[in-house]
């Protein structure tokens, strides 16, 4: 007779450990099924937020397609603008750089190239050829004709080269409302001279 208590506890202890190891993978099994369903509601929410986004894009490509209704540039109009700016500042270095160059040859002794105007032309001065200074202005000095191409800056650099001292703002200063901008062939303009007595 006891032979069939240990055959018995045997069967039982077999099924309780088959229930325990039953109970445990069913465990992993759940844990693993709301794994699973996590990542399939991340994924639908990464759907979601995949499908927003190109909707906006297609939104800003629609806009970007349609004629500006107010006075906004288009990226070709700024690119256009841009390649403009950048060929003046070409020009502007090329400029600055060849201004340079001329700066070095006349502190070298030499002389500007050809292709720039020649200084205007100064003559002695003569008192038949010059009136009386103007009312209230330096009595000492000389009437320039302006001639064409001439500029405040050139026309003082001549009278300098023949030893008269004066600068631009000493000849605009003798010229009340004279407009440097806008000198005219033939007008005529006082050249102070303080050195002169």
């Amino acid at each position: 007779m006891r032979k069939i208590p240990l055959w018995l506890f045997i069967f039982v202890f077999t099924a309780s450990l088959a229930r325990a190891q039953d109970d445990a993978t069913q465990q992993q099994i759940d844990k693993l099924t709301g794994q699973v369903q996590d990542l399939i509601d991340a994924q639908a929410a990464q759907g979601k937020r995949i499908d927003a986004l190109e909707k906006q894009i297609s939104d800003m490509g629609d806009k970007l397609s349609q004629p500006a209704a107010n006075d906004s540039a288009s990226a070709d109009d700024l690119k256009k603008l841009a390649e403009q700016v950048q060929e003046l500042a070409k020009k502007q270095q090329d400029d600055n750089d060849l201004i340079l160059k001329e700066f070095e040859k006349l502190a070298k002794g030499g002389s500007i190239s050809p292709s720039h105007k020649a200084p205007p032309s100064v003559s002695a001065p003569t008192s038949a050829d010059n009136p009386p200074a103007p009312a209230g202005g330096q009595q000492n000095g000389y009437w320039q004709t302006v001639g064409s191409g001439d500029t405040i800056a050139a026309i003082a650099k001549a009278y300098r080269a023949k030893g008269v001292k004066v600068t631009t703002s000493q000849i605009l200063a003798a010229n009340p409302g004279l407009n440097p901008n806008s000198l005219k062939v033939g007008q005529r303009i006082w050249i102070p001279d303080s050195a002169a007595k």
